[in-house]
């Protein structure tokens, strides 16, 4: 097992059994076992992660993908991946790399923590039978590829980032000394303990908030709400800026009542966090259900700004103006896109040039 990496947050409970603290479904981890992410894996009563060094997928694309609109606008962002996710949301457009291990694990489970009463969530082996798909890449490999493309932040994003804790850990910690940004495109299903530790080396995140029913988080995600909404709340206050996605899914999320809630919740934190409302494509187990209807994002833009939200885009609709970038204060453009491609940014010192009112956001200016 020398090609294992040991995993952070975890505690012995006993009989080579352990604890994984990295997120809230808790899993209690027999000899030969993995977590619910599928990635983590008991060997001798220590727990290891399978991906420190499996990257499966990496690209260069700007920060605008993430989606991120108020961070370095028009950067580039070195992106990675792994297999493996804490969630098993039913419609997960990257579900052949998400749900790997989950897909080629055997169905022998047990009933772990909270979700015991929603459906078993922690697969069982005897030994490791299957290698983990992905390149063989370090912390430092990463790194070094980001500065040559001339990317200006590392973006851990595709599956879920919180289950490769320790290769996101490593490498933003190196990422900073080589003056690069963080960024976390995550569900942000994870412990408070872990998410502090990260935020000290992260320097902004999209959340995905899928939801703002309990019910729709355990039956398409398996997980619960509350943890996600903790986490948001808690990177905006240890000052990593934040932005919010919502992927609205006709039948599920749509209504105007719920997309007042989640406007609602995202205001209270403040006003100046991005939201943005994008359009579901039908994919994996939910390809029946169909596009989500433009006036459907439009109204869940009026609904945020009534709320009192700044700033609210439409999300995968390229070209119809709901990608721009306006003043709140006078309605100007302060930056023209094109899907993820910035055309225009008019913001001069941070500031719109029409009315002088500051934007909200990280290195805004051109």
């Amino acid at each position: 097992m020398s090609a294992l990496h040991e995993a952070m947050f975890y505690q012995s409970i006993g009989a080579e059994r352990v604890l994984c603290t990295l997120c809230p479904h808790d899993c209690r981890i027999g000899p030969g076992g993995r977590g619910a992410c599928g990635v983590r894996y008991n060997h001798g009563g220590k727990l290891y992660t399978l991906v420190y060094d499996k990257v499966v997928a990496r690209n260069v694309e700007p920060v605008e993908k993430k989606p991120l609109f108020h961070f370095h606008p028009g950067s580039i962002a070195y992106s990675i991946a792994t297999v493996g996710c804490n969630l098993r949301c039913a419609y997960c457009q990257n579900w052949t790399i998400s749900q790997w291990p989950k897909e080629h694990l055997p169905t022998q489970l047990e009933a772990s923590g909270q979700e015991e009463e929603i459906e078993p969530v922690c697969p069982q082996l005897n030994r490791l039978e299957t290698a983990v798909p992905g390149e063989r890449v370090s912390p430092e490999q990463i790194v070094d590829a980001a500065v040559r493309c001339g990317a200006s932040s590392i973006a851990y994003t595709f599956t879920e980032p919180t289950i490769f804790f320790e290769l996101a850990y490593e490498t933003a910690k190196l990422a900073r000394s080589k003056g690069l940004k963080n960024i976390f495109v995550t569900s942000g299903y994870i412990n408070e303990a872990p998410l502090r530790e990260l935020s000290a080396v992260l320097d902004a995140v999209n959340i995905d908030l899928k939801f703002f029913q309990e019910k729709s988080y355990r039956h398409i995600s398996r997980v619960r709400m509350q943890p996600i909404l903790e986490a948001i709340r808690l990177y905006h206050q240890l000052g990593v800026w934040v932005e919010v996605t919502t992927l609205i899914i006709p039948g599920v999320n749509d209504s105007a009542s719920e997309l007042r809630d989640i406007a609602g919740f995202i205001c209270a934190l403040s006003p100046d966090i991005p939201w943005h409302v994008s359009q579901f494509y039908p994919a994996h187990r939910m390809s029946d259900v169909p596009v989500t209807p433009v006036k459907t994002l439009e109204l869940a833009v009026d609904i945020g700004q009534q709320a009192g939200l700044r700033y609210v885009y439409q999300g995968n609709v390229p070209g119809g103006g709901g990608e721009n970038s306006r003043c709140h204060y006078c309605g100007g453009i302060l930056i023209e896109r094109y899907g993820f491609h910035v055309l225009a940014n008019r913001i001069v010192d941070g500031r719109c040039p029409q009315c002088d009112t500051q934007v909200a956001g990280i290195a805004m200016s051109a």
